[in-house]
Order: C-alpha cells, then structure tokens, then sequence
C-alpha cells in the first residue's frame, strides 16, 4: 500500500559510460532518474529538475511507466546535462571525461504548488545553495539529502548550513572521512551527526551499507553478484529504494529505518547489473522478494 508521496529533486541527464562490461551513449540518468525510479516500487515520486529540447518521449514514457510525475520537470532551451565518464578495469575508479551542464547549469529548482504538501524530500546531490532554496519551499516531516567531494571541496559552509537543517544524509565513506576530517567511519558518523541530521547513512559500495543514529547502529551487507555492468547512480538508486519505502511506512523508527536500508540495497544491485536505468525498470514484485530473501539470508541472526 503507497502511503506518502516523495518529492526528489536533481539532476535529470544523460550519460555516456564506458565499463569492463561494455558502453552505453546518451543513456538516461541523473540523480532524479535514479532515485525517483528506484523508489517508485515503494510510493508515488515526484520530480523537479530541468532537460533539454533533447530529452523526448522516450525518456518521459521511462517515469511514466513507473506513476512518476514530471509535472516538476522544466524543458528548457538547449541541451540535458550530459556527463561521460570511464570506469577502471576493477569498477572502483573512474574517470569522467566530460561534463557539459546545458541546461542545468541554469537550474533554478521551483516546487510546483501541487508538489508542497509531499511529506517526504529527497534532496539530490546538486549545490548545496539549491538544496537550502528547495527547503526554504517545503514543510516535509522527513528531508533526506546527498552530497559529494566537489561540494565538500567548494561549499563547505553552505553545505553544513543545509546537513544541520536535514533529518537523514546519505554520504559514501571516503566523502563522510572527508566532511568530518576524522580516520575511521564510526569518528565520522558521530562527527557528521554532531552536525544537526538525525540519521546518517554511509554508503561503502560492495561491503553494504551503515546507518547511524542517537539510537541505533545498523548494517546491510551489499547483495552478492555474479557481474557488475555499470555502477553509475547505484548510490542514487539506494537512496530512492531507501526513501520510497521509509515514504511507505509513514514512521520513522528502527523497523523502518532497517526495512528502508535493505529496500535501498536491493534496489542498488538491481541498477548495476545494466546501463543506465535499465536495471532498475520493470522490475516484478516477485523479483524483489526474492533478492530480498536473498540479502536477508545472507545476514548471520
């Protein structure tokens, strides 16, 4: 049963990879794209984000499919956002080897009157000037966020000004040791939740994932894959698997918080075993289950 609607604003691109596993060109993405389809399994998302003349039917009818509304989503002049990048023979590095921001560059998030009364936020990692002007617009019980190296490099002090107004961060471990300036990643969560959110999750790629609390201490192995395709927006796809079904719950406490963890690495495996979106669209109830089944039988009780 969807209870809630979940706002998520972001990138909405395209992205052109190269992996061990082969290439894709001008293949949808973005951190919308990832999180809003990854959590519709879950609840109802709604997007703010901005594409080029470029981005068509195709790419609309990839949400639509999924009972995303784009109403949020602004076609301006030009062209999407396009990043290409190349990942290293063991998927851990890459390389970007092209970011051209078009129409994104100009993003002014403005959250439509039909989108205010969502309860849930998903903020996407985009500046962090963005992320406070979309807060300044909402009244939503749980705000989520995410953010990167770039932002923690150049914006420090607007990014603390929006981590201190947020209830949950998702953050990998490398950017979490780097905000917090701390050696290991429990110093670092606590340093992170001294900031002012009452959660953290740190995301540690193929060794699961972590959520920290005042209250609890949780963990999610990462699911056990035969081959790994495209890892882009894995993170982004976690994040809406996470979000969409705190968003179904309609609480926020240990049971859906550990619920929300596992709904989000399911979620992620799903996204890397193809390019793009393409792992994480029309995916069967039954295929969830199972790889949920999957991970919780791997988990020692």
């Amino acid at each position: 049963m969807k209870k809630d609607r979940l706002l998520i604003v972001g990138s909405v691109a395209f992205d052109s990879v190269e992996t061990p596993a082969g290439k894709t060109e001008m293949a949808m993405g973005g951190s919308a794209s990832f999180a809003s389809i990854g959590a519709s399994y879950w609840c109802q998302p709604l997007v703010v984000g901005v594409v080029g003349e470029d981005f068509g039917e195709k790419q609309f009818d990839r949400f639509a499919d999924h009972g995303v509304d784009t109403r949020g989503i602004e076609i301006a002049s030009g062209k999407t956002f396009h990043w290409r990048g190349r990942y290293h023979d063991d998927f851990k590095g890459r390389d970007t080897l092209e970011t051209a921001l078009n129409v994104f560059e100009s993003f002014d998030p403005e959250i439509p009157r039909e989108y205010a009364d969502a309860n849930y936020v998903f903020l996407g990692n985009i500046d962090p000037t963005l992320q406070t002007k979309v807060l300044d617009q909402t009244s939503a019980k749980v705000v989520a966020m995410d953010t990167m190296n770039y932002w923690i490099d150049t914006a420090m002090d607007a990014l603390k000004n929006v981590i201190e107004r947020v209830d949950l961060l998702f953050i990998n471990d490398e950017e979490a040791l780097q905000l917090s300036g701390e050696a290991s990643v429990l110093g670092a969560a606590n340093s992170i939740l001294a900031m002012g959110p009452r959660y953290v999750v740190i995301k540690r790629g193929e060794y699961g994932a972590l959520l920290f609390g005042p209250d609890m201490r949780l963990f999610v192995p990462a699911v056990l894959l035969e081959k790994v395709v495209d890892p882009t927006g894995a993170g982004d796809a976690f994040a809406g698997g996470f979000m969409g079904s705190l968003a179904s719950k309609g609480v926020l406490d240990r049971s859906s918080l550990s619920s929300a963890l596992i709904n989000g690495t399911v979620i992620a495996s799903f996204a890397v075993e193809a390019f793009s979106v393409d792992g994480i669209c029309d995916l069967g109830q039954s295929e969830i289950k199972a790889r949920t089944e999957q991970l919780e039988n791997m988990i020692c009780h």
